[in-house]
C-alpha cells in the first residue's frame, strides 16, 4: 500500500481513519507530508532564507488540514533548523546568516571553559591557501554523487584561534554550481562560508553527516598545524546536504585537538 498523499483542499482524516492507517508501516502522518510539501517549497525557493512563511492558519488553508497539522510540521521543522520562530513576529525560514545558526556545524570547543560556563564554539581567523578546479577522485565523486573526474570546485584553508592554526582543511563543491567562486571573492568574504554560499550560490546546507577518526600527522600537515610529525590529529570528513538529500558538499578536516576538543551534543 503507498503512503497516503495529501491534497491542498482534502480535510484531515477522520481519527478511524488515522487510527486504520497508522497501523500500516508505509503510512506516512499526516503532518509529516505537511512538512515534505513544506521542504518543498523551501527546495524550490518559494521562500528564500531570512525570509517570513505564511502563518500556520494561511498554511493550513493551502494544504486543506488543520492548524495544529500545520503547527506539528512546522515545530519539527524548528527543530530541524530549517525555519526558524520568533516570538511575536512569526516563522522565518533559517539562514547561515543568522547569529545563533552561523556556527552550527563548527563544534571544536577550548578545553580551558570556566566551571558551569557552556561551551561553544569560537568564530575563526581563515586562510585562504588555494581555490581551483580540479577533477573528482573516486573518493570525492562517491561522496557528491558525480561521476570520477567530474569538475569540482576545490578549497583548501586554515583556521585558526588566537594566530594558531587549529584546523586544516580541504573542502569539495559540485563544478557547475559553484564554477563562479573564486579565491579573490573567498578573501574578501567576512561571513560564515555557509553564509556565502546560500546567497551567492543558492545552495543552503541543511544538514551534514561526519565520520571521526584518530590520524598521525603527515609533513605539510605538521607543517601547516605547527605540529610535530606523527603527532596525533583529529581527521574530520562531513558530508553536507541541501534541501532534497541533495549531497552540496565534502570536506576533510585535521584538527589539532592539543588545547581543543571536538563538542557534540546527543538528543
Amino acid at each position: 500500500m503507498h503512503d497516503m498523499m495529501v491534497s491542498r483542499t482534502a480535510p484531515d482524516p477522520a481519527p478511524e481513519a488515522q487510527a486504520s492507517a497508522a497501523s500500516n508501516p508505509s503510512f506516512s502522518p499526516l503532518y509529516r507530508q505537511i512538512k515534505g510539501l513544506i521542504t518543498r517549497s523551501l527546495q524550490h525557493g518559494d521562500w528564500k532564507p531570512g525570509e517570513l512563511i505564511p502563518s500556520e492558519s494561511d498554511l493550513a488553508r493551502r494544504f486543506g488540514v488543520s492548524q495544529g497539522t500545520v503547527r506539528k510540521a512546522v515545530d519539527e521543522l524548528a527543530a530541524d533548523g530549517l525555519l526558524l520562530r520568533r516570538q511575536g513576529r512569526g516563522t522565518f525560514v533559517s539562514t547561515h546568516h543568522e547569529e545563533r545558526v552561523k556556527f552550527r556545524f563548527l563544534r571544536l570547543v577550548p578545553d580551558a571553559v570556566a566551571e558551569g560556563e557552556r561551551a561553544t564554539p569560537q568564530p575563526m581567523d581563515r586562510q585562504f591557501l588555494e581555490c581551483k578546479r580540479s577533477r573528482a577522485s573516486q573518493e570525492v565523486a562517491r561522496a557528491l554523487g558525480i561521476k570520477p573526474g567530474e569538475s569540482v570546485t576545490q578549497i583548501r584553508r586554515l583556521l585558526l584561534l588566537a594566530g594558531s592554526p587549529v584546523v586544516y582543511e580541504d573542502i569539495y563543491l559540485p563544478g557547475p554550481a559553484f564554477r563562479a567562486l573564486t579565491a579573490e571573492r573567498l578573501e574578501s568574504y567576512r561571513g560564515p562560508l555557509y553564509a556565502l554560499f546560500e546567497s551567492e550560490f543558492s545552495t543552503r546546507m541543511v544538514r551534514a553527516e561526519e565520520k571521526l577518526r584518530a590520524v598521525n600527522a603527515a609533513g605539510q600537515e605538521a607543517q601547516l598545524l605547527q605540529v610535530r610529525e606523527g603527532e596525533a590529529l583529529l581527521l574530520v570528513e562531513r558530508l553536507s546536504f541541501s534541501y532534497g538529500e541533495l549531497p552540496a558538499e565534502y570536506r576533510r578536516g585535521l584538527y589539532n585537538t592539543r588545547h581543543h576538543h571536538y563538542r557534540n551534543e546527543l538528543n
